[in-house]
């Protein structure tokens, strides 16, 4: 059983926009947290977002919830940053890049100042390049900081093929594993329906004229997911949202949960020096270990070419 009753719980967010207002909404129906705090440069859209969530609370479990200083920093069981500058026209990605660069390294250093004791779970983008500069900036261990990674895009892919394959989405396991963006891709020898691996449900199903393109479009379809959402209505945040739910409860509880958080290799999977996704085991203390499990060689090349996309962008960075 949890010992929620017996913890702070305190989950303290970084950011009040879409993102981090969002989670805070999923975050405090779920029951996890004892005490929610934003903290945003924009004062007033954290008092107006808070303000805003607790007159839900007659709706949901007992939670505090409030704005908050630097200093609330230092009791914090995890701290999420959904922090970040938006891409502007005429603004390349390196801009960008170099932008939320400097925003993630102030905030690190704040909650270094507090010699603050949490899990950081990392959201901003890109995220995989962002929880480099936040592990490196502060020192910690390695696993005490993470990404969101590919969480929510493993999930899309669950439910994309829940949907084709119709069956319950939760006895539909599939990760997507590597860079959060273009890069990304299915770990099909990872993915099977009840224990069924995937292509031998396919093969056997008789649904498809020929499986092998559907599970490619598929692929394709979870990863241009963000670019309709956004397209549609600006931002994505509900799934992201429920995505951070998933990973904070994984902490909170001490679930040992296979997550696809973005985590610093140390030579797993023959790669070093970088973040990206692959499943590891989360828990209270974040990514406690990471499963080495054997790829195909396709998916080896897949996470290789994912590897090298990130380092060269970590290169222009570091160069600048």
């Amino acid at each position: 059983m949890s010992n929620l009753n017996n913890t702070s719980n305190k989950v303290l967010v970084v950011g009040a926009g879409a993102v981090g207002s969002t989670f805070c909404y999923a975050l405090a129906q779920s029951g996890l947290a004892n005490e929610i705090v934003l903290i945003d440069k924009n004062m007033n859209l954290a008092r107006g977002q808070a303000l805003d969530l607790v007159h839900g609370q007659p709706f949901f479990p007992n939670v505090d919830i409030r704005t908050g200083t630097p200093a609330d920093y230092k009791d914090a069981s995890v701290i999420v940053i959904t922090a970040g500058a938006a891409q502007k026209p005429g603004e390349t990605r390196l801009q960008l890049l170099q932008k939320n660069t400097a925003i993630m390294i102030s905030i690190v250093d704040e909650i270094n100042g507090q010699n603050s004791q949490a899990v950081l779970l990392i959201v901003s983008n890109p995220v995989d390049i962002l929880t480099h500069v936040a592990l490196k900036h502060s020192g910690w261990p390695k696993g005490r900081i993470i990404g969101s990674g590919t969480v929510l895009d493993s999930a899309r892919l669950r439910h994309l093929l829940s949907r084709h394959c119709s069956v319950d989405v939760h006895n539909t396991h599939a990760y997507i594993l590597g860079e959060h963006g273009d890069s990304e891709f299915a770990a099909w020898s990872m993915t099977n329906i009840a224990g069924i691996p995937i292509r031998a449900f396919c093969a056997s199903c008789g649904r498809c004229a020929d499986w092998k393109k559907e599970l490619d479009d598929i692929e394709t379809a979870v990863r241009k997911s963000a670019y309709h959402i956004i397209d549609y209505k600006g931002a994505t945040c509900f799934g992201v949202g429920m995505a951070l739910v998933r990973i904070v409860s994984a902490i909170l509880r001490k679930q040992r949960s296979v997550l696809t958080v973005s985590t610093y290799l140390d030579g797993e999977f023959g790669l070093s020096g970088l973040c990206l996704s692959v499943p590891a085991i989360v828990t209270e203390n974040g990514a406690e270990k990471i499963m080495n499990i054997n790829l195909t060689t396709e998916e080896m090349q897949a996470l290789n070419r994912s590897a090298e996309i990130l380092k060269e962008s970590m290169a222009l960075l570091e160069h600048k």
